[in-house]
């Protein structure tokens, strides 16, 4: 910075001369000073002696550079908030973190590396390492036909194949996949599929379920079966019972199929009846696909979780049952009502057994389907190559 050749001396004597009786222009001219120069000289120092002044500037340097101090303070402190959730364990977590600091808060490389302690060194490490895409992709395909395969068994499997790997770049390999094997906790389930679905063209393509509860006059719960076909959106079933086992869910579709014949998906959530060995061996025994949804994402069951809404919001809330067959009674005439009378927004406003009589009619005319603006669903649920459903799904109202 430029020093100015006015010290706090010539612009305290400056002053002195205005005050002796000199007339601020002849001062300013003799000084080569400007008139503004001279009444901000005035305002700052005017009253002042030589030793005033200069503690005054010193004062003015030392605030300065408090505010400097408390500035770059207060940044680190937004920048650290702002990484208060991100884990910096590894050199590439850190290379993340310096990146997303000087995008975000404009600051140098330095100064992000000084904030969260990393070493500039390792941040501007370009590694040298080849991405391996086959091997992964490899690695991938095996470990999801063969799930309960650790790291060891897979590089002898790979090795078979002819690919010279060592053990400890296939283990970095394996977890950065994200293929570790879960350990099994309690008794054996049933797993369902996991691959991706097609959309319903037709009726009886896919069913979804799901359990409604509610309470009695004295207080005693009873469950509900909700069994909808995707595509028509007709309730096929509404099953109430106090306790509705496994066996008795698949007992109950067995009921279904033998009055409108067998679906080719079954749609359902992870709950302990539908995940039993009941469901299983009736899976296996009528060869249905069974698919699950994804831990924690009703929205991949859309269709269902729909249906229970209106239920809920149009019986449910409503009525106060004192009997469990007062409930069936009442179930039995809401459901005739939304497959006959109610119209559904999702099939242009038709009841769904309309809807289900044209589409039929439309099939045996032509031999193809044409749905009716707002009919075609979206999938429930589509799994990634690791096996789990984790993409969101947004509900699709009914």
């Amino acid at each position: 910075m430029k020093q100015s050749r006015f010290t706090e001396e010539r612009i305290i004597a400056v002053l002195r001369e205005h005050e002796a009786g000199s007339k601020t222009g002849d001062v300013c001219r003799k000084h080569g000073i400007s008139s503004a120069t001279f009444y901000k000289w005035k305002a700052k120092y005017g009253g002042l002696d030589v030793s005033e002044a200069r503690r005054l500037k010193v004062l003015a340097d030392e605030n300065a550079k408090l505010k400097k101090l408390l500035a770059e303070a207060m940044l680190d402190n937004a920048m650290l908030k702002d990484l208060k959730f991100k884990k910096m364990v590894t050199p590439v977590a850190r290379r993340q973190a310096v990146a997303h600091l000087c995008s975000s808060f404009e600051v140098s490389q330095r100064r992000a590396c000084e904030v969260i302690g990393a070493d500039r060194s390792s941040v501007r490490y370009l590694s040298l390492r080849p991405d391996d895409a086959t091997i992964r992709v490899r690695l991938r395909e095996l470990a999801s036909v063969r799930r309960r395969f650790g790291y060891r068994r897979l590089l002898l499997m790979i090795r078979s194949e002819g690919v010279l790997i060592n053990h400890k770049k296939l283990r970095r390999l394996y977890a950065e996949e994200r293929l570790q094997v879960r350990r099994r906790g309690g008794r054996k389930r049933a797993l369902g599929t996991r691959v991706p679905m097609e959309l319903p063209q037709g009726p009886n393509q896919r069913w979804s379920l799901d359990f409604v509860s509610d309470t009695l006059t004295d207080s005693r719960r009873f469950r509900i079966l909700a069994v909808v076909d995707d595509f028509t959106r007709e309730c096929i079933a509404l099953v109430a019972d106090t306790s509705l086992s496994g066996i008795r869910v698949g007992r109950e579709l067995d009921a279904a199929i033998a009055r409108r014949g067998r679906p080719t998906m079954i749609v359902s959530d992870n709950g302990t009846e539908l995940t039993s060995m009941a469901i299983l061996r009736w899976s296996q025994l009528t060869r249905i696909e069974w698919h699950y949804i994804a831990p924690g994402k009703p929205q991949q069951n859309a269709f269902v979780e729909s249906f229970n809404g209106r239920l809920r919001d149009e019986l449910l809330n409503e009525t106060l049952f004192s009997s469990l067959d007062h409930a069936r009674e009442l179930l039995a005439e809401w459901q005739d009502d939304y497959n006959t009378v109610r119209p559904h927004s999702g099939i242009g406003n038709l009841p769904p057994s309309t809807y289900a009589r044209l589409t039929a009619s439309e099939m045996q005319r032509d031999g193809t389907l044409r749905c009716v603006e707002g009919s075609a669903p979206r999938p429930v649920a589509s799994p990634s190559h690791t096996g789990s459903n984790d993409q969101r799904i947004p509900p699709i109202a009914g």
